[in-house]
């Protein structure tokens, strides 16, 4: 009968360990739940419980994670750090993260989304990189590993070309928003814009507010109305004949401003003669 509370007590020691550290200061925790939103953090809290699920550090100051922050936490399946000053991630931050599904990255200050970036994060199935004013490059490996990601925002950042080969690794993929970017609709755009046709049907997209900034003809247009019609000016190429016939013409422009200057010069030279034959008879 005394070995009852003993149980009881071991019990519980064991879930508090399993639980690891207690709530950080300043957040607040509810089962699997950590929000630290709004605080004014400048850094990430030192310890999480163990078992935490979800992370909510949004609307903070953070400027930078340590490497390896996450490989403690497992059951991690949600981290929101939107609304901070990242501009970058440490290599391997998700190792150990392998059930993490919704990664949001909205709001911060990244200019270029790395190779391999998110390629221990194999499990995601939504990514947000949204409302990054200052992202203007996806490496073309940016997102290799991603076999499962279902939604990617990429909305309202300063891109103005995408690689083919950065999504074409994403089989999974069914959402995909592209709007408020400079896009430059010029010859290399083609295979994006082809390959976004061809996803459309069956990829949910803000493709009516994806527009093009450049070049001036065809100036907010949006991506998808652009045809094959409008690259046709980039697919012409010139035959021998044409490099010959351009040679020509251009030989005969010369030879007839060279007889023009020619003739100019007899003109002015006959004037000038005349005109002093005038003098002569004047006096």
């Amino acid at each position: 009968m005394l070995l009852g509370p003993w149980l009881v007590a071991a019990a519980a020691a064991a879930v508090a360990a399993g639980a690891g550290a207690g709530c950080p200061v300043l957040c607040t925790c509810r089962g699997q739940a950590v929000d630290c939103s709004g605080q004014r953090l400048f850094s990430v809290p030192p310890e999480l419980p163990l078992d935490t699920g979800n992370l909510s550090l949004a609307h903070n100051r953070i400027a930078s994670i340590p490497p390896g922050y996450l490989a403690c936490y497992g059951q991690l399946r949600a981290l929101d750090l939107r609304n901070n000053s990242l501009a970058a991630l440490p290599a391997g931050l998700f190792l150990g993260a392998r059930r993490l599904a919704h990664l949001d990255l909205s709001y911060n200050n990244f200019s270029s989304v790395a190779a391999d970036m998110f390629l221990e994060a194999s499990g995601l199935l939504r990514l947000d990189l949204s409302h990054n004013p200052g992202l203007r490059r996806v490496h073309p490996q940016a997102f290799r590993g991603l076999a499962q990601l279902r939604e990617l925002d990429l909305s309202y950042g300063g891109l103005s070309a995408i690689s083919l080969d950065a999504l074409e690794g994403l089989p999974g993929l069914v959402g995909l928003r592209l709007g408020g970017n400079p896009w430059v609709c010029g010859c290399a755009m083609e295979p994006f814009l082809k390959w976004l046709r061809g996803r459309i049907q069956r990829c949910s997209s803000d493709s009516q507010l994806a527009e093009c900034r450049a070049p001036p003809e065809v100036a907010g247009a949006p991506l998808l109305s652009l045809t094959e019609e409008s690259f046709q000016a980039c697919h012409l190429t010139l035959t021998l004949d044409d490099y010959l016939f351009i040679a020509f013409v251009g030989f005969v422009v010369s030879i007839a401003s060279v007889a023009t200057n020619f003739l100019l010069g007899i003109t002015a030279n006959c004037c000038h003669r005349w005109s002093k034959a005038s003098e002569d008879e004047d006096v």
